[in-house]
């Protein structure tokens, strides 16, 4: 009998778990880099099954819709395909789930609840506040090769007069035209010191994020180089802009398109690229690999492991010429890898076969691949306008000395004599002033863009503006 009590109780406190309402709003905190941004899941019920859009309060973005939504025996799975997301958490009793959030092949834990999260408040000295001393104006553009429309904003110096303009291009995940991260807006700080200093900006959103319209999951650089094509024709449309004085300043993946650009454009009078890779992509990540895991405590034996796997992934996505296959093979090989690696642990609610196809589908997407295989060489050896590159001394994403030595080699090598590459002391991917460079100080820093980069951008740019 007592053996009969307890199984009905176990079977009692089961069905109570199971029976437990997902739908509604649940509230989560996520960490990253040192710095906390709040994300809200509305789950509703459908005939087949469940939905769901996703707000990011942090980042003015509301309504996001999901690609997928189920809530099978205890466990949450959202999928946000456009964006290379993935949520997956199981409800507890508590009415807490306990989860973790996955995007471009990193995870974070993060719990999501009922009960509101307020706002943190995060100092950011740099950024401006309006009334701006300039004319701005949200303006809208259409890339007609790919027949998508752009939006984003153009500030002038003043409303009448004509000057010469700079396009920002953001660095690598979607992005809005403030290239907004953990709280910072170094997009809206560059354009407003330039702005303030004679120069016309053009920032923007990147496809298919916020007001911009397009598919971001589908786009490689080369199809975002075709938006900054359209930038660029639209501001020739503009009777407040020298058409003989339009240039590119690119960060990160940024500084990889603005050559592109300026490869093949007439109408580029010159490029500033900010941390832009000059090294093959499968180099430069395996760099960044072994410089984010030292400055995170991995120990050297980790770092060899580390090393061997990613270099493994790589190698086959080189070799790889069709899609299907590569997610075969990619799959195939970290069964391999787990197999041989016991310490491997799987986050919590995710099975292996989960964890396999959530790796294998950040690294198949299309732009994955075409990083991984792009030697930006060739195309810097086209570039013929005045470049500025300028790197930081502790950026650990795009590594300075390497960097640098790179980008000038393959620009002199078809006789680009008007080339200026500095590394600047103390400066980390964003170009904050920084103890390690590590990006988990990236939020913590209140600092959004380093004083001393914006100065080296200005006097370079007023050589060139004639």
């Amino acid at each position: 009998m007592k053996k009969t009590l307890v199984l009905l109780l176990m079977v009692f406190c089961s069905s109570m778990m199971y029976g437990q309402d997902i739908t509604g709003q649940w509230n989560g905190l996520l960490k990253v880099s040192g710095a906390q941004l709040r994300l809200v899941l509305h789950v509703t019920k459908t005939d087949s099954g469940y939905s769901s859009t996703m707000d990011s309060p942090d980042q003015g973005a509301k309504g996001i819709p999901t690609s997928t939504t189920t809530f099978e025996g205890d466990t949450l799975k959202i999928d946000v395909r456009k964006l290379g997301i993935e949520y997956v958490g199981v409800l507890g009793k508590n009415n807490i789930i306990t989860g973790n959030f996955q995007q471009s092949g990193r995870t974070f834990p993060m719990n999501l609840s009922r009960d509101t999260i307020e706002k943190k408040i995060l100092l950011r000295p740099q950024e401006p506040v309006k009334p701006y001393p300039y004319y701005s104006e949200d303006v809208t553009f259409e890339n007609k090769s790919a027949g998508i429309s752009l939006a984003g904003t153009l500030t002038l110096p003043k409303k009448e007069g004509v000057f010469p303009v700079v396009v920002l291009i953001t660095g690598s995940g979607p992005q809005d035209r403030d290239e907004e991260i953990l709280g910072h807006r170094p997009f809206l700080v560059i354009s407003d010191y330039l702005t303030r200093n004679g120069i016309a900006v053009l920032r923007y959103d990147d496809r298919g994020t916020y007001l911009s319209k397009g598919d971001f999951s589908t786009a490689t650089s080369l199809d975002f180089a075709t938006d900054v094509e359209a930038a660029v024709a639209y501001l020739k449309t503009r009777k407040e802009i020298n058409k003989n004085e339009i240039g590119l300043i690119g960060h990160s993946e940024g500084g990889l398109i603005a050559p592109m650009v300026a490869s093949k454009s007439k109408d580029i009078a010159f490029i500033v690229l900010l941390a832009g890779p000059g090294i093959p992509g499968d180099q430069l990540l395996a760099l960044q690999s072994y410089l984010i895991g030292k400055a995170s405590g991995m120990n050297d034996e980790e770092l060899a492991k580390a090393k061997i796997v990613n270099n493994g992934i790589y190698e086959i996505v080189k070799k790889s010429t069709n899609t299907d296959q590569l997610k075969t093979d990619l799959t195939n090989y970290f069964k391999q890898e787990i197999k041989k690696d016991t310490s491997v642990k799987m986050h919590a609610g995710v099975s292996e076969d989960d964890f396999i196809k959530s790796k294998v589908n950040e690294i198949s997407t299309p732009w994955f691949q075409f990083f991984i295989k792009y030697d930006p060489a060739p195309v810097l050896e086209k570039v013929k306008c005045p470049v500025l590159a300028l790197d930081g001394s502790k950026d650990l994403q795009v590594p300075p000395k390497e960097d640098l030595e790179a980008i000038k080699k393959a620009l002199v090598k078809d006789g680009n004599k008007n080339i200026t590459t500095i590394e600047l002391p103390n400066l980390n991917h964003l170009f904050q002033e920084c103890i390690t460079g590590s990006p988990d100080e990236y939020g913590t820093i209140e600092q959004t863009f380093s004083p001393t980069a914006l100065t080296e951008i200005l006097k370079w740019l007023k050589i060139q503006i004639k």
